[in-house]
């Protein structure tokens, strides 16, 4: 089953890494650990780790409920992060040690900029992918897509990623963009979603309940 259709891409938005936080980390054992900061996410939701002025020594990222890393040694699943523990938190401190003792080396913030995915216009894949082929990921993900439709959504960059991952979408109603998870989109526990939409409330919860029939 072919599911790849590519369009050209849009322009590009560089994220605001400069919002970062700060960490000021101890030492591990005699290693002295570098100050490090988590950028903004780009638009797959991968935080950049960022040492000295602008050198990314790593990008965490979540699937399902695992954090994964990637540096300039691969990827690596560091799996879930301990009760309590933001998976940011532990990825950036991973990432930090790692480069300390060596295992790992940094790229520019700007050559990770520049190699970014942007927004596509047009369709996008069926599946995300890393979600395998199988009948029923095809039959969750052709619910979804009909969800988004419904709901005047529109995906952005890549086709399902599962209910519980985020998915770069574009409000139809204000041109509004982000990551937002299916699993609340179509509504939780029997409830119908929210029409609030997204971060600045679309264009009003009583006009987005007049135009869709699913916040009602």
């Amino acid at each position: 089953m072919t599911t790849q259709l590519l369009e050209r891409p849009a322009t590009v938005t560089v994220a605001d890494t400069e919002a970062g936080r700060l960490i000021v980390p101890a030492t591990e054992g005699t290693t002295a650990i570098p100050t490090y900061r988590v950028g903004s996410p780009d638009i797959q939701c991968r935080y950049p780790v960022i040492v000295d002025e602008d050198q990314v020594i790593g990008r965490a990222y979540r699937w399902h409920r695992d954090w994964l890393v990637l540096t300039t040694a691969g990827e690596r699943n560091l799996r879930r992060p301990p009760k309590g523990t933001p998976g940011t938190d532990m990825a950036a401190a991973h990432l930090a040690e790692e480069y300390a003792a060596g295992r790992i080396g940094a790229v520019p913030l700007d050559q990770v900029l520049a190699e970014a995915p942007t927004p596509l216009y047009g369709p996008v894949s069926l599946l995300h992918p890393r979600m395998p082929v199988t009948d029923r990921n095809i039959e969750g993900a052709q619910i979804a897509f009909r969800g988004l439709r419904a709901h005047h959504w529109r995906a952005l960059l890549t086709g399902f990623p599962g209910s519980d991952n985020h998915w770069h979408l574009s409000c139809e109603l204000c041109g509004w963009e982000g990551p937002k998870f299916w699993s609340h989109l179509r509504g939780r526990n029997g409830e119908p979603p929210s029409a609030r939409r997204h971060t600045g409330g679309c264009i009003g919860e009583d006009k987005v309940r007049r135009l869709i029939p699913a916040y009602h």
